[in-house]
């Protein structure tokens, strides 16, 4: 039978034990440090007492002359009970130089030997001994009496060791009461402190603490998400790789502990970050990035911080408008194929009429039509992905009555933008603008004569009068590149020329307002500009400049380059 295996004690439990067992381990310590230093002093203070009691009774003069009469004991035997009853100590002993005993406590000893050393004494020293005399072991005090120069007697004053041991067992009763009461408050105060331990560590282990350390870092650095933690102060607690990216914090930038105000992160971010209630899948740009944010607050009895989870929208973002457009090409080819398929029924009416002179000429005049734009288009722009964007834009404006015109001066050469300049970025730029281009002229009132306002010249000379008109200008030289789209709408007032370009502006209501925000961004990572002013046609006209590098590497790629004029 297999036996249970035990799980390993928590760490909680493994600090109460160690704990308990080092504050018994100190108090016991204390305890027998503070009886040995108190025998010590017990003993120091005996014989400073029984010293202090033998110099007094050798320094009496009283003394003195009680040892010139014939009979000093009838003298000195009285005085010596007195002194050591006044003074607590076991015994006074007066002899004569001999060691012959004048006083002592058994009346009966008078007379006999006194039992120590007087060695010293005889010779003028005062000494203190341990010695067992008939009292039992005392700790005495042997001194010379003087009179004049000569010494005419000994006295020695004692008290035993078993006084002197009573008073250490009383103190040590003391102690031992102090030091239990020391032992339960320490253990007491452990216990609650190692509970509030337990509650934060639930109850885990220090290997299991350990593993739960490996894996958080391992998970911390493995996932793809951005993951931020807050604390109640809203300092940054926690923030991994992805999240440091993704905020555009450098990996060797001091983030944790640093507030969120002090990141400089785009106002509605920071304060989708501040916020004390969740937010779930809300859309933020950073200077570079498309970010989803999602936060929620940790609450246990209080607020304790924000768990903050950053994704990466920017390529989905870019797919997405590039989905769009590629949905507004098949909806453009499927009229286109509508169309056409009602210009050739007419052409082959008219044939049936016997009408073909009439029947060539309006096959001829669509076609011409068909053919101008795609012709300058591609003559002019041989950048294969610019060029077929415009051509689809081209299809989708005509097929919301705006004319997609191409400025005479654009010009760009196979091979004049670098591979470091990606091909999405241009397509959000550029297809952004149009489309919010298309958007503005289809939706301004027409100018014709009947409204009343005045066609201006510019264009007027550019096509049909009134009609919607988009104007692309498409320009590389060595230095930069040039993309302006300009239109016939209504125009961007001065107030709202800052606030364009901020998410969430929208002339077209809630849930618009991304494509210029994106505009910039897209701008800003290919360190380039975009400018908003009033267009010829008195439109909206946005010009997006980009620096170009070194074309070299694109030479490797089987591009050429070619020296651009305008």
């Amino acid at each position: 039978m297999r036996l249970p295996r035990t799980r390993p004690r928590s760490l909680a439990g493994q600090l109460f034990a160690m704990q308990v067992v080092l504050i018994a381990a100190v108090v016991a310590g204390c305890a027998v440090f503070a009886y040995v230093s108190g025998s010590a002093q017990a003993e120091e203070t005996a014989a400073r007492q029984v010293r202090v009691a033998a110099l007094a009774v050798a320094d009496s003069p009283s003394v003195r002359e009680a040892i010139r009469t014939p009979d000093p004991s009838a003298v000195l035997q009285p005085y010596a009970e007195r002194v050591r009853e006044d003074t607590g100590i076991a015994f006074v002993t007066i002899m004569d130089t001999e060691r012959v005993r004048w006083t002592h406590p058994d009346t009966s000893q008078i007379g006999d030997t006194f039992l120590g050393n007087t060695a010293k004494a005889l010779r003028g020293q005062t000494f203190t001994e341990t010695y067992t005399g008939t009292l039992g072991p005392s700790i005495r005090v042997v001194t010379p009496i003087r009179d004049g120069g000569r010494i005419v007697g000994l006295v020695s004053a004692g008290i035993t060791v078993d006084r002197v041991s009573s008073q250490v067992r009383e103190q040590l009763g003391a102690l031992a009461l102090a030091a239990g009461g020391a032992l339960a408050l320490g253990g007491i105060g452990t216990y609650v402190i190692n509970a509030r331990l337990r509650r934060h560590t639930h109850g885990m282990n220090a290997a299991e603490l350990s593993r739960l350390h490996d894996y958080h870092q391992a998970t911390l650095h493995a996932v793809r998400e951005g993951l931020l933690m807050l604390d109640g102060r809203r300092r940054i607690a926690l923030i991994n790789d992805a999240g440091r990216e993704l905020l555009g914090l450098g990996p060797d930038a001091e983030a944790v502990g640093r507030t969120v105000d002090e990141l400089a992160l785009p106002a509605p971010l920071t304060g989708a970050l501040l916020a004390s209630e969740p937010r779930v899948d809300e859309l933020h740009l950073t200077a570079d990035r498309v970010i989803v944010v999602n936060t929620r607050p940790v609450v246990g009895g209080e607020r304790r911080g924000t768990v903050v989870t950053l994704r990466d929208h920017t390529e989905l973002q870019a797919l997405t408008g590039e989905l769009d457009s590629e949905r507004g090409f098949t909806q453009a080819l499927r009229s286109q194929a509508h169309e056409a398929a009602n210009r050739l029924h007419t052409v082959v009416s008219l044939i049936e009429l016997g009408r073909v002179e009439e029947a060539v000429d309006f096959a001829t005049a669509e076609l011409e039509l068909a053919q101008v734009l795609t012709d300058r288009v591609v003559g002019a722009v041989e950048e294969p992905v610019l060029a077929a964007l415009l051509l689809g834009k081209a299809a989708q404006a005509n097929e919301r009555g705006v004319e997609l015109v191409l400025a005479e001066d654009s010009l760009i050469d196979d091979g004049a933008l670098p591979p470091s300049l990606a091909q999405r970025d241009l397509v959000t730029i550029l297809g952004n603008l149009i489309d919010n281009a298309v958007d503005a002229a289809s939706e301004a009132p027409e100018d014709t004569e009947e409204s009343g306002a005045a066609v201006p010249a510019s264009r007027a000379a550019g096509g049909p009068a009134g009609r919607a008109r988009v104007t692309v200008t498409a320009l590389a030289d060595e230095r930069e590149l040039l993309l302006r789209v300009a239109d016939t709408g209504a125009g961007i007032g001065p107030e709202a020329a800052d606030e364009v370009f901020r998410r969430g502006w929208s002339t077209h209501g809630a849930g618009r307002g991304l494509g210029l925000a994106l505009v910039r961004q897209a701008a800003h990572r290919n360190g380039g500009t975009v400018e908003l002013d009033a267009g010829p046609d008195g439109g909206a006209r946005f010009t997006v400049r980009l620096p170009l590098g070194d074309r070299t590497a694109g030479s490797a790629a089987g591009t050429r380059a070619k020296e651009v004029t305008a």
